[in-house]
């Protein structure tokens, strides 16, 4: 199990130095639980990224209890599944707060779901830490008590957009499904392109359960696109895409997407060869504690772990910090830490604006190389040089 314990001490003594000083003392030992609720997507259509910070979740809370608890008591979480339904979600949260009792939050998976949550943790002032969610506009609407960990959405894709045009790659199509994070992570590529004086010859919104993109595909061909770069919740959308490029028999020097796990070169195998992903974290970067969890996660699941599992287990930290730092569970003490924190969890760097908008934390880009993903960019973290432009899918 993680040593999270002296994380969190060693990551404090960074904080305490620009975050002030710390609330008062933690109480004398008690049996009674510290309840957090949240909810996952166990099931619907974001199940894949729900499961794995179900996990991050989980193993937190264990790695809590076995260095302490909080405040000198056990964690106990409230996990309920929200089938990746925003109105079950905001349900789920308002009973967890009013009628279970909880004493505090974490969030959901994805900005469609925290942004229907957000009122509700609002309305009860409830500090709403979210590990993955991103999209910039849920952060402008003068919300207190929600905090972000993920870089921001419109920087999902600007890996891709940097990389291309270091390689002198210029015309660019962008696809995203029509939801909140993918159509503000395209909205980002598409400026950022622009602002570089790169031609989007394609920029288009698709909505969620489409099966067949043949004929967006072949119109971002007949445009003479050299990049596709598509943003989406569902993450079977990438490969259903992938699928159809070499169907289609289409060629591109450069294709990623928003999101890079390991479940898309698992159903793709050599097919998902050279594509390209954001991962907001990944097992090599250097981050304190990040071997132990690594460690920990694959002897519990028995699978690597995605971003979406060390998001949740870095907010989780970060929430369990705050506590310790504020001496309580008073909402505001809480809010004023992490408003004032600048640190480091296994989940890259955290420190946010008076919004509670990350301003740290940018993520890097993968390659699947040999079936492997290796870090391209940026070029500070990378463990490899990016393949461009990606061989043609007969040589896949």
């Amino acid at each position: 199990m993680p040593t999270l314990r002296r994380t969190l001490a060693l990551t404090t003594a960074v904080a305490a130095m620009t975050a002030g000083a710390c609330g008062e003392e933690p109480g004398p030992l008690s049996d009674e639980p510290i309840v957090i609720g949240a909810t996952q997507s166990l099931t619907g259509a974001y199940a894949t990224q729900g499961q794995a910070a179900y996990n991050g979740y989980r193993l937190c809370e264990a790695g809590l209890n076995e260095e302490g608890g909080l405040l000198g008591r056990p964690v106990e979480f409230i996990i309920h599944d929200d089938e990746s339904d925003s109105e079950r979600a905001m349900a789920l949260y308002d009973t967890l707060i009013s009628e279970t009792g909880v004493d505090a939050v974490l969030g959901p998976y994805g900005s469609t779901l925290t942004e229907a949550v957000a009122p509700v943790t609002e309305r009860y002032r409830m500090v709403h830490v979210s590990p993955l969610a991103a999209t910039s506009s849920i952060w402008e609407q003068g919300r207190e008590y929600l905090f972000m960990v993920l870089p921001p959405a419109e920087l999902f894709l600007a890996g891709l957009i940097h990389m291309a045009d270091d390689h002198g790659v210029e015309r660019i199509a962008v696809l995203a499904e029509d939801q909140l994070f993918p159509g503000a992570a395209a909205q980002g590529a598409a400026e950022l392109a622009r602002e570089r004086g790169m031609s989007v010859v394609l920029d288009s919104r698709y909505e969620s359960g489409r099966e067949d993109f043949s004929a967006i595909l072949e119109a971002m061909d007949e445009a003479g696109a050299d990049v596709l770069a598509m943003a989406a919740s569902n993450l079977d959308d990438f490969i259903t895409v992938t699928r159809q490029l070499k169907e289609l028999d289409i060629t591109l020097k450069m294709f990623g997407t928003s999101g890079a796990v390991d479940e898309y070169i698992e159903a793709l195998g050599a097919d998902g060869e050279f594509t390209y992903g954001l991962s907001a974290w990944e097992p090599t970067l250097p981050y304190p504690g990040i071997d132990s969890f690594v460690e920990a996660y694959e002897a519990q699941f028995e699978r690597r772990p995605s971003f979406h599992a060390a998001g949740a287990y870095g907010s989780c930290q970060l929430f369990a910090l705050a506590i310790e730092m504020a001496g309580s569970l008073d909402a505001d003490a809480i809010r004023h830490q992490l408003l004032n924190l600048e640190t480091t969890t296994i989940f890259g760097p955290f420190a946010v604006d008076e919004r509670g908008y990350q301003t740290a934390n940018q993520g890097v880009f993968i390659q699947w190389q040999d079936g492997d993903k290796v870090v391209v960019w940026p070029e500070e973290q990378a463990t490899a040089s990016p393949r461009i432009p990606t061989p043609a899918w007969d040589e896949r």
